[in-house]
């Protein structure tokens, strides 16, 4: 049941743009004990149909430009090449703790990202409706 539970949760990420891949990777790294390896690797097979689906979506709704996305495959292929040969001679307990950065390093990014876009915005939009304000 789990596994189902994992799966959906991830493709619900995939769908939504925010990484159902790094999602699944942590959850079948923490709650099934797959090593790191193996848990990237399913990750690879568990993309190809998700992000089908998401293209399709996506183009049916004409969400994608196509002439950028062309030029980010071809260079994603090259480094999926790299990173793959990189990752295969790499230690497990290594390639863990620098996956485990890459998470934390994204968690700050996101929440630096959320503080600007709310909390900054929400600040100045209280001091503009405060200025408006006619004292009697």
């Amino acid at each position: 049941m789990i596994k189902v539970l994992i799966g959906i949760f991830a493709g619900i990420c995939t769908g939504l743009g925010i990484g159902g891949g790094s999602v699944l990777i942590l959850c079948l790294s923490l709650f099934l004990g797959f090593e790191q390896h193996i848990a990237q690797a399913t990750n690879i097979l568990f993309f190809i149909p998700a992000a089908t689906v998401s293209i399709l979506l996506n183009l049916k709704n004409k969400n994608i430009n196509i002439k950028n996305s062309l030029t980010l495959m071809f260079f994603g292929v090259m480094g999926s090449i790299l990173g793959s040969n990189i990752s295969r001679n790499m230690n497990m307990y290594l390639l863990r703790k620098l996956f485990g950065l890459f998470l934390v390093l994204i968690c700050i990014k996101e929440s630096y990202s959320f503080y600007i876009l709310y909390i900054k915005n929400k600040i100045r939009h209280t001091k503009s409706s405060n200025k408006g304000m006619v004292k009697k």
